[in-house]
């Protein structure tokens, strides 16, 4: 059977999180939504405020909010289940709490999103817990799938376990022991891998107490984050053996370069289990830079992996005495403004987004996070930022736009490599020495490259036969299967530039007794001369590249050559670039990291490296732009081809730009979005854009 009909764009909110907006308010709202053009609201459909006793549904209130979106013509997504687990679920399990290293056991919490009891659940590695949420989550679903306004499930808030989620109780040890039971075979084996010589019985198997560069901790993560989304599956595998009318989603938060071995964030996986992905992403919390948002809808439009995706909580209103917050501007995406939304609202739908939510509709009035994110006021009456969002919500539904909403981003000029081992190794060596520079070396590319007007698509290890250019910051781990796929896809005809050290940590963090490790040395043609491991003195690292002066970070290799050309020294005169042909491929090794330097100090020759090494590699950018304060993106579909222009700033901006003629030669324009007019000459377009908005222009 075909799933329902989505709306063109969906727009809405998240609204009702028992107990907030109150209940008087429920039948006018749902009036006001409608009207303004919304046509998707998600609720919190939360376990511990229904099963109110074992086998006993309270389903009063959300069959009222279910009735009311049919009533108004809105779509409902069914979101939060099973975080919040009920209270008498606490007593009756004592033995699955969640159970920290120390053996602190963690009982039922208030949760700040909602201000409902129930929050850090229980353990689902207990079989009996894990019958009981099937149980609650069969009923849900039997008791809302045929609902008129009924039209799908977000499985999984933001995607990630937090600290409560690497259980130490009894059953995560089990099924711990069962994980490595299966992957290595035998006793005497996982004892010779984790060094550990001396086991007798599976049960002396123990989780490392503390995280350190040994296997035993790679181990550990890697089952965490399995398990993980093995509950995920688990979810999604039940849901649709009794539905197969309403679509599965989940949303993360973009933080699979931030916290994918720490809290077992990774987008491509979580995407994988539903059929909508999406991503969180509040300024407020993030900072109001165009490139931070950018990079969340890039990151999730990769890990959707060509499934659609939502800007599922989007902020639409202020956020108050939050920790994020210390500090920062008012400017810095504090104070929400109508032209904010308008911003927000077209970064994202450029960046190939097909729904737009908020995380409030109007703001909770109590707990920490009262007042924060909706467009609406306190008490649901309207705002200039609801006004604006209403205009884009009936305009992107609009029949006119049909052809706009079926296309989507071309293909990103060049590939930014995410390689999950290699966050996980830089998660467990920061915490031993305090060196945490993965998130700044892939944010300090991804800015290297926006910052020139490039499109930079986020690619993880096993996309790489998409791109035939590929940036690869902060490469320092990488498992032997890894390396020999990156080293098969050059010799095919993919051209990498690759910052320093790589892969000098091997499989489980061991270091390679010839750099580059892993056979990397024929790829690259050079071998390290010297090395230095020291980022706290690592500030002055200068090298020259083609005449030209670049800064690095972090550590610092020379090399002496085998079969590749010098083209970069440091200020001693030692290697510090090196370029080779291998196999139908071409590769440029930098010994340091000028992705970390460029994120640190956005220095002016660091920020023409990205542009240099782009020309380097040969390949035509698809659209060049002559103000940075600007943002382009060309999306192409069954409708035809579009270019959308976004003006980040403050201010008016004047920009040129010329569109390359492999996508379009422009002869007839159709304006979808947007106030001024635009100049033309072949490929090669001038206007002047208002602050913080957009021109979106139909080309043929």
């Amino acid at each position: 059977m075909a799933k329902k009909k989505l709306p063109q764009v969906p727009y809405g909110a998240v609204y009702f999180r028992k107990s907030n907006p109150p209940q008087e308010d429920w039948e006018r709202d749902y009036a006001v939504a409608r009207e303004d053009g919304y046509n998707m609201f998600r609720h919190w459909f939360m376990w511990s405020a229904i099963e109110v006793a074992p086998g006993v549904f309270d389903w009063e209130e959300y069959d009222q909010h279910m009735e009311l979106a049919a009533k108004n013509g809105i779509q409902t997504v069914i979101s939060e289940m099973m975080t919040f687990a009920p209270e008498w679920a606490f007593t009756k399990y004592p033995d699955a709490l969640h159970t920290n290293v120390d053996g602190k056991k963690i009982h039922s919490m208030m949760g700040g999103s909602s201000a409902v009891g129930g929050y850090g659940g229980l353990c689902f590695d207990s079989d009996e817990v894990k019958a009981l949420g099937e149980r609650f989550l069969t009923e849900l679903v039997m008791h809302y799938k045929d609902h008129p306004s009924m039209v799908g499930y977000d499985i999984l808030n933001e995607c990630n376990f937090q600290t409560t989620g690497m259980c130490y109780c009894e059953h995560s040890r089990a099924k711990y022991r069962q994980w490595l039971q299966a992957k290595y075979g035998d006793l005497k084996t996982l004892g010779v891998t984790w060094r550990r010589y001396s086991y007798t019985d599976w049960n002396d198997v123990q989780p490392p107490a503390k995280v350190g560069l040994y296997p035993e901790s790679f181990d550990w993560i890697e089952f965490n984050k399995q398990n993980l989304y093995a509950k995920m599956k688990w979810r999604s595998d039940l849901i649709a053996s009794l539905d197969t009318d309403n679509y599965i989603t989940a949303h993360g938060e973009a933080a699979s370069l931030v916290k994918m071995a720490a809290s077992g964030s990774d987008d491509w996986e979580s995407a994988r289990h539903v059929e909508i992905y999406g991503f969180t992403w509040v300024a407020t919390r993030k900072g109001s830079d165009p490139w931070k948002q950018w990079h969340a809808v890039d990151l999730t439009r990769s890990g959707s992996n060509g499934k659609p995706f939502w800007h599922a909580e989007m902020q639409g209103g202020p956020l108050w005495l939050q920790p994020q917050l210390t500090g920062r501007p008012r400017q810095d995406g504090r104070i929400t403004k109508a032209e904010d939304i308008r911003l927000w609202n077209m970064i994202s739908l450029a960046g190939g987004a097909t729904g737009l939510l908020f995380p409030r509709w109007r703001p909770l009035l109590d707990g920490p996070l009262f007042g924060a994110f909706g467009p609406y006021e306190m008490d649901g009456s309207r705002t200039d930022r609801s006004a604006m969002a209403s205009s884009i919500a009936k305009w992107a539904n609009e029949p006119a736009q049909a052809s706009l909403f079926s296309s989507s981003p071309i293909k990103g000029d060049i590939g930014i490599l995410v390689v999950p081992e290699t966050e996980t190794f830089n998660h467990i060596y920061s915490r031993e020495v305090k060196c945490d520079y993965y998130s700044s070396t892939m944010w300090g590319a991804y800015r290297g490259f926006f910052d020139n007007n490039l499109q930079p698509d986020w690619v993880h290890i096993d996309q790489i036969d998409a791109y035939e250019v590929i940036y690869f910051p902060y490469p320092i781990m990488l498992k032997q299967a890894q390396a020999q796929k990156l080293k098969q896809w050059v010799k095919r005809g993919g051209t990498l530039i690759c910052e320093g050290c790589p892969a000098y940590f091997g499989d489980f963090g061991t270091v390679g007794t010839v750099q580059p490790n892993l056979g990397l040395d024929e790829v690259f043609g050079a071998r390290q001369q010297h090395v230095e491991f020291m980022p706290d003195i690592a500030d002055p690292i200068v090298f020259e590249i083609n005449g030209a002066a670049v800064k690095g970070g972090v550590f610092l290799q020379s090399y002496k050559l085998t079969t590749g050309t010098a083209i970069g020294n440091y200020e001693d005169g030692t290697i510090a670039a090196v370029e080779n042909s291998f196999g139908a491929g071409k590769v440029l090794l930098v010994g340091t990291f000028p992705s970390e330097a460029y994120y640190r100090t956005s220095d002016a020759g660091t920020k023409k490296f990205f542009a240099d090494v782009f020309t380097w590699s040969g390949k035509e950018q698809s659209v060049r732009v002559n103000n940075p304060l600007v943002q382009v993106r060309l999306h192409e579909g069954s409708g035809g081809k579009f270019v959308w222009i976004i003006n980040s700033s403050d201010a008016e901006a004047a920009v040129e730009l010329h569109i390359s003629d492999k996508f379009a030669q422009v002869s007839v324009v159709e304006k979808l979005w947007g106030e001024p007019e635009a100049e033309f000459q072949g490929n090669q377009l001038k206007v002047a854009l208002p602050a913080k908005d957009a021109l979106i222009l139909k080309l043929q």
